[in-house]
């Protein structure tokens, strides 16, 4: 069975490893701010969600992993809906996320949870492609 928790200090050279393409201090700065979720099977972390805030104001779920192994079991909704809760219990009325235009199965994940595309930006120097962006409108 999954747990999800928030992520301590301790947990901070497991998400350096596992996020480790936004470097120790934005790791930091996300498990300082609660900006982090965990998923826990059997006393294993197995999985992360990192978001942020677009704006300051919009919660943005920044990246979503789920180990090998796991994937495909719920581990990942768990997260999803862990983060949502929280959401909307914040006060929030709109969710944002996004992904590669090149990414088909993260894009089929947000429109099963929910979202909608809503447009998409090329970042040149950045990555290869566009980035397009999906919302959730919470009632």
């Amino acid at each position: 069975m999954v747990e999800i928790a928030k992520p301590g200090l301790t947990d901070k050279d497991w998400l350096f490893r596992e996020d480790n393409h936004v470097g120790k201090q934005w790791v930091l700065r996300c498990i300082d701010l609660g900006e982090y979720f965990i998923a826990c099977e059997q006393a294993e972390i197995v999985g992360f969600l990192r978001f942020s805030r677009f704006w300051g104001r919009i919660p943005y779920l920044e990246m979503i992993r789920v180990q090998e192994g796991h994937r495909r079991s719920g581990v990942g909704t768990a997260l999803y809906l862990a983060w949502e809760g929280e959401m909307r219990e914040s006060g929030a009325r709109l969710l944002m996320t996004s992904s590669e235009c090149d990414e088909s199965r993260p894009q089929d994940w947000h429109r099963r949870n929910g979202f909608s595309e809503t447009g998409s930006i090329e970042l040149p120097g950045i990555q290869t492609v566009p980035e397009i962006f999906f919302l959730k409108k919470l009632d």
